[in-house]
């Protein structure tokens, strides 16, 4: 395992290169590209974020689709769909990523599954020689998403975990004034959502899986388990066996912009509480929860709550940062600063609009990076960190103790129940290459 200060190093690098064996290296050109420009996808999941993925791929025009994956046949139509509409042709369709993997004719790697899925087509994306975009959290648990840095490092790959706000204009200005001290120290930051719009999901009885869905393939590594409506498409989300709730699905997009602010450090501890308080369904993962997290150089507040919309400072979700010379408060809408009262005159108040939707920029930094072959902006050393940071939450909270990290070793200290959770358990046949302590 690489040491610490290596991946703290590379994590805050956008200019570190990947080989120069990569087996197509484009230049840049203004306007319409060539042929020998054009940057081939491959989208292995089609559901409503590998749709909007595709269709912000879209938006550049030297991406064509190749082919697309899904389990189900009725995604697959509509991803179909898209590509007629934008390319004017009907892409190839499969249902085994690894389908995918095989083709000559796939630059680039799209994987926008359920969370449990994340980790194997990337890693054998990476071992194809193909470039990844992921969607977040990087995978579902720590040690897949450290499988998945050490193949992207081993075939020297770019991979760009998608978390958009990375690339989000006002939020790195607002990442920017507080790392530039202005702010002063920084010693308490929070982030917080509170969203309305998720609503109880009721207690449907299993059944049989719809028409023209592969159910075995769609749980892969996952638990054998009878088909249930609530875990299948958004509401995966919910179960532990697919994913880890709010903390990994909205917590992992507010994580990665905290930490825009702060070093790139992992906690030291982490403890956290929460619950079904409100949700009386079949749903697993809590809808309310408070993390605390102890790095060495700040507290860092993660909460959130399923059902409700007036969240902290009024608004529905947002980052607060804390100084000593005052706080910035921001969301998708902008960002404010109010100065500390005792210091007077030391900041001015000031209210920062927002910038607009950042997954096109977010995109095509990716693109950018494929072409040049430069870590891109949410490379997955910060990945990495990221949704290592979230993971850590939710096994405080399912073990119900506090935990201490050791981050060097990745691995929870004096507790073996809880670094039991650091790494999946996959369901055979199917096996994870570069996956710690398999």
């Amino acid at each position: 395992m690489k040491p610490l200060s290596r991946r703290k190093f590379l994590s805050q690098s956008t200019l570190a290169l990947a080989a120069l064996d990569a087996p197509f290296i484009r230049s840049a050109r203004a306007g319409e590209p060539g042929p020998n420009d054009k940057i081939r996808l491959g989208i292995v999941g089609c559901g409503n974020m590998g749709r909007g993925d595709l269709e912000c791929f879209f938006g550049n025009a030297e991406v064509d689709c190749a082919v697309i994956c899904d389990v189900d046949e009725a995604m697959l139509a509509k991803g179909i769909a898209i590509c007629e509409e934008k390319r004017g042709r009907k892409p190839d369709t499969v249902k085994d990523f690894r389908r995918v993997l095989d083709r000559k004719d796939v630059d680039v790697v799209l994987v926008a599954t359920p969370d449990h899925w994340h980790a194997l087509p990337t890693v054998m994306a990476c071992q194809s020689g193909k470039d990844v975009y992921v969607e977040k959290p990087l995978a579902k648990s720590i040690g897949e998403g450290r499988a998945m840095l050490e193949a992207s490092r081993k075939h020297d790959r770019i991979v760009q975990m998608g978390s958009q706000w990375r690339s989000c204009k006002h939020i790195m200005e607002a990442g920017q004034f507080i790392r530039s001290g202005k702010l002063g120290k920084v010693s308490v930051v929070r982030g917080w959502a509170y969203l309305d719009w998720l609503a109880p999901i009721g207690k449907p009885a299993d059944c049989a899986p719809p028409q023209g869905v592969d159910y075995d393939l769609w749980l892969g590594p996952a638990p054998q388990r009878p088909f249930n409506p609530n875990r299948f498409h958004f509401n995966f989300r919910w179960f532990w066996d697919y994913a880890g709730g709010l903390t990994t699905d909205w917590g992992v997009h507010l994580l990665n912009m905290m930490f825009m602010g702060l070093d790139n450090e992992p906690p030291k501890t982490v403890c956290s509480s929460g619950g079904k308080y409100t949700f009386h369904d079949n749903s697993e993962t809590p809808d309310s929860q408070v993390t605390v997290y102890e790095f060495p150089s700040c507290l860092l507040i993660w909460e959130q709550k399923a059902g409700l919309n007036n969240g902290l400072n009024n608004r529905s979700w947002g980052i607060e940062w804390s100084g000593t010379e005052g706080s910035i408060f921001l969301n998708d809408e902008g960002w404010e600063i109010r100065p500390e009262r005792k210091q007077e005159g030391n900041l001015e108040a000031q209210k920062k609009p927002g910038s607009g939707d950042p997954r096109p920029a977010h995109v095509r930094n990716f693109l950018d990076c494929v072409k040049s072959r430069r870590q891109p902006a949410l490379n997955l050393e910060l990945g990495h960190l990221v949704s290592t940071t979230a993971h850590l939450g939710n096994i405080a909270l399912r073990t119900g103790r506090k935990i201490v990290w050791d981050a060097e070793q990745e691995r929870i200290v004096g507790d073996p129940e809880a670094d039991k959770l650091v790494v999946a358990e996959y369901r055979k046949p199917w096996s994870l290459p570069y996956m710690p302590r398999s």
